[in-house]
């Protein structure tokens, strides 16, 4: 059965000068600032599109990745993924870079690029987000 995932956004004002907030249906975290500044010069305490995607991102490799892993017989102990998405006023979102560090027991650095590399494409926001570059660095622990 499909699930439907839902986020909110409100926004204020002109793209330069406004700002908004937005909110995920399934979070009692309440709101997350978002406005045009901190998506084209960066910020530490407001978050972007580009922030999203990336929390998207590397929250799905690290499922497929330990799906992956799990069905070569090398269930992972830790997969830690974190995803770099960059955007360019003007131009768009240029790419997405993985980076990955997992310990799985028994399995040969070979292996583990391998099956990286396999759940790098195979995964469901690396395939929604066939239009940019995605780029991968594994390593095991």
């Amino acid at each position: 059965m499909p699930v439907t995932s839902e986020a909110t956004t409100t926004w204020t004002g002109s793209l330069a000068e406004g700002s908004g907030t937005v909110a995920f249906s399934s979070s009692k975290l309440g709101t997350f600032p978002i406005n045009w500044k901190a998506r084209s010069e960066g910020s530490d305490t407001t978050t972007t599109p580009e922030e999203l995607i990336a929390a998207a991102h590397a929250s799905c490799f690290s499922m497929a990745l330990s799906h992956a892993l799990s069905e070569n017989g090398t269930p992972p102990e830790r997969v830690n993924t974190s995803a770099s998405v960059t955007f360019k006023p003007g131009v768009g979102i240029s790419g997405s870079h993985l980076n990955v560090n997992a310990v799985v027991p028994g399995l040969s650095p070979e292996d583990f690029q391998r099956i990286a590399a396999e759940a790098k494409v195979g995964c469901p926001v690396s395939q929604a987000l066939a239009g940019i570059e995605i780029t991968l660095e594994a390593t095991l622990a």
